[in-house]
């Protein structure tokens, strides 16, 4: 029964994160009010998998089952795509959208890997919300662990450089292990 039980709640997680990550990065920079739906629905999950009360508080069942909330996902998934067009394993559509900073004299700011955002134009609402203009945006907001040597590391510093922002948790051992490798 409970071997039954565990291979349920693992079916729904992949299940639902399966649909929740499905062109999730098309939604990166919509306002919060078009996201909480998702979120929503992640909240609802996250209960339905752990068998809680409806109104049991979400941040910590999240931290829980190590889920980053909806809007984390999102930049998550737009910053796996900046760092494989930056560093090769992405379709050349991606990589012309994406530039590395270039720095016209040796500078300490010349070793932080930090990606050149597009000219701006002001169209509207629209033009701030694209892969080309919200990825380097986010790249260079990010900690130093921007120059990882593979994807599974920068995936991993990635991951729980959202979780402390996103989800307030101490750095503990496992964590400080991802930060540190």
């Amino acid at each position: 029964m409970r071997r039954a039980k565990l291979n349920f709640k693992v079916k729904i997680s992949e299940h639902f994160h399966y649909w929740l990550d499905y062109c999730n990065s098309l939604l990166a920079g919509l306002p919060l009010r078009a996201i909480r739906p998702l979120q929503l629905v992640q909240n609802a999950a996250a209960r339905l998998i752990s068998n809680l009360p409806k109104f049991t508080h979400i941040t910590p069942l999240l931290r829980s089952l190590h889920w980053l909330p909806v809007v984390a996902r999102i930049r998550f998934k737009t910053l796996m795509l900046a760092y494989k067009a930056k560093n090769g394993p992405a379709p050349p559509y991606l990589m012309a959208m994406v530039k590395s900073r270039a720095v016209p004299r040796a500078l300490r700011a010349s070793s932080t890997a930090r990606l050149e955002p597009p000219p701006l134009r002001t169209h509207g609402r629209q033009a701030s919300r694209p892969f080309s203009v919200l990825a380097p945006r986010w790249w260079n907001e990010l900690p130093q662990n921007r120059t990882a040597e593979s994807l599974a590391v920068f995936k991993c510093r990635l991951k729980t450089h959202l979780f402390i922002m996103h989800l307030s948790i101490s750095t503990g051992p496992l964590f400080r292990q991802c930060l540190s490798s």
